[in-house]
């Protein structure tokens, strides 16, 4: 076993191994200091975030979190919150995360935010985030950008993650109202990935945030294209829903993919309840860890 700072130590987890948490928002107070968080109070009360997350956690504070609730390696998103030109608009520098994951490349990695409104400098931007800095995979928010996950604006970005090699993931689903100065509509039903999918095959696309309420609409895209997945973040294990911990655990099981979507979840109680499922152990490792190892290349 590695001898470096905050090493993992599966042995300490209730299963052997460590999970993989591929939704991670990475607010530190200097983060948070900065205006980086794209939500405001009433929204974190609404999802009952408690007090020692709000301040944000430095990085080892972090990794201490982990290590409790059992989870190796985080996936930093370097989020990309909506036109630059407009007051609302947040992002976490690439840098920053790079930066992160120089520390602790045995647990962090990055995942590049996607503005599809810089065009081909954003392209050329993904392009030092994967080819310099190491990030495993990209990250859209949609609804930040007002137009359905398969509409023409996107299509320059997924043409270029299937060039590198590299998963998107994206929100399907409802989006709340992550702050009252600009509330946003829901512009992503699964449905919409059947298109991607069609028009790049050779892309892997992750639909995250479960695809709820539409959650038996994700389960059907990701069913029907081999190069689909989804995965149970942004919502409590507990709420995942019959039809979602059903697939998880039975023909879905090499589909789903663990993650967090912290500060929306806390790592600690999501795991506590994953645990909770009883899940099959096969079915369970996948979800937890296998399943992101082979989709993202990572290697033990």
């Amino acid at each position: 076993m590695s001898q470096t700072p905050f090493a993992f130590d599966p042995t300490k987890t209730q299963d052997g191994y460590g999970a993989i948490d591929i939704v991670v928002n990475y607010y530190t107070p200097e983060i948070l200091a900065e205006g980086r968080a794209p939500t405001d109070e009433n929204f974190r009360n609404q999802v009952r975030m408690d007090g020692d997350n709000r301040r944000g956690l430095t990085a080892e504070e972090y990794i201490e979190k982990m290590d409790r609730a059992g989870i190796e390696r985080s996936f930093l998103i370097a989020t990309r919150c909506g036109d630059r030109r407009m007051s609302t608009s947040t992002e976490i520098p690439y840098e920053y995360i790079h930066k992160a994951c120089q520390e602790y490349p045995h647990r962090f990695s990055g995942l590049a935010g996607i503005d599809p409104l810089r065009g081909i400098s954003g392209l050329k931007e993904l392009d030092v985030a994967v080819k310099e800095y190491g990030f495993v995979g990209a990250h859209l928010y949609p609804h930040w950008f007002g137009q359905s996950p398969d509409a023409a604006i996107y299509y320059p970005y997924y043409a270029r993650c299937a060039e590198l090699g590299i998963p998107i993931m994206m929100q399907v689903g409802q989006c709340l109202i992550y702050r009252d100065d600009c509330r946003l509509a829901t512009v992503a039903r699964p449905m919409a990935l059947d298109r991607i999918a069609i028009d790049f095959p050779e892309l892997t696309i992750i639909g995250i945030h479960l695809g709820y309420p539409w959650v038996d609409e994700m389960i059907s895209v990701a069913n029907k294209h081999k190069n689909v997945y989804m995965a149970g973040d942004a919502y409590a294990p507990k709420f995942w829903g019959p039809a979602a911990v059903h697939y998880a655990n039975t023909y879905g099981q090499d589909k789903f993919l663990f993650g967090t979507d912290y500060w929306v979840i806390d790592p600690e109680r999501a795991m506590n309840e994953v645990h909770d499922l009883d899940f099959r152990p096969a079915a369970k490792r996948k979800i937890l860890r296998d399943n992101a190892m082979r989709i993202f290349n990572l290697k033990d």
